[in-house]
């Protein structure tokens, strides 16, 4: 008895493109798993980047904060310096007046050093009563003055940079209806409607 031999099957044609898809999604995977690991590695490096900068900020807005207080301190200095000058001087001052002058210089040294860190005074005696920029402290009634206009000054204000960081404690003028009405019209009028001049 022979043996029939078995035969390969062939490779049918249909296969072929077969292998020829497969090598072509092996390349596609094999592309697909480098730009993977090369996107992991970029998402690795930013987010050590982000780490170091989240530990370097705080260092840094704390050592710039330390840069401008010494800055603001060295600024004022000098104006330390004087009035501990004009102190030392005070008993041998010949009069109370260079002792005065000593200490309106500084003053305007201070008021200099301020202005040179964008710090300014709101003015406020005569001005319009301004809830923004002033506190009233109280009300007084002056007939001769405008209604809602500062007449004193009970401790000055001041902004900086353009924002208030003190509003000015002030005394407003707060007339009555009857004198606020008058000061109106423009002037006084008697009981039969005649201006009082």
């Amino acid at each position: 008895m022979k043996q029939k031999r078995k035969e390969k099957p062939k490779i049918e044609d249909s296969q072929k493109p077969q292998k020829s898809e497969l090598e072509e999604l092996r390349q596609t995977l094999e592309s697909l798993q480098k730009e993977k690991d090369e996107l992991f590695g970029k998402l690795q490096r930013v987010s050590a980047d982000y780490a170091n900068f989240q530990k370097r900020v705080p260092k840094q807005i704390a050592d710039t904060i330390c840069y401008e207080k010494e800055k603001i301190i060295k600024t004022l200095l000098p104006a330390l310096d004087n009035f501990e000058h004009t102190l030392q001087n005070a008993d041998s001052a010949e009069n109370a007046d260079v002792f005065v002058k000593g200490i309106r210089i500084i003053y305007d040294q201070m008021l200099d050093i301020l202005k040179s860190h964008g710090v300014e005074q709101i003015k406020a005696p005569g001005e319009k009563f301004d809830p923004a920029l002033h506190e009233a402290m109280m009300q007084k009634t002056e007939p001769e003055k405008d209604d809602n206009i500062v007449l004193e000054e009970f401790q000055k204000g001041y902004k900086l940079n353009g924002r208030v960081i003190r509003p000015s404690k002030v005394v407003v003028n707060k007339l009555t209806e009857d004198r606020r009405q008058r000061t109106e019209d423009g002037g006084q009028k008697t009981e039969d409607g005649t201006e009082v001049e």
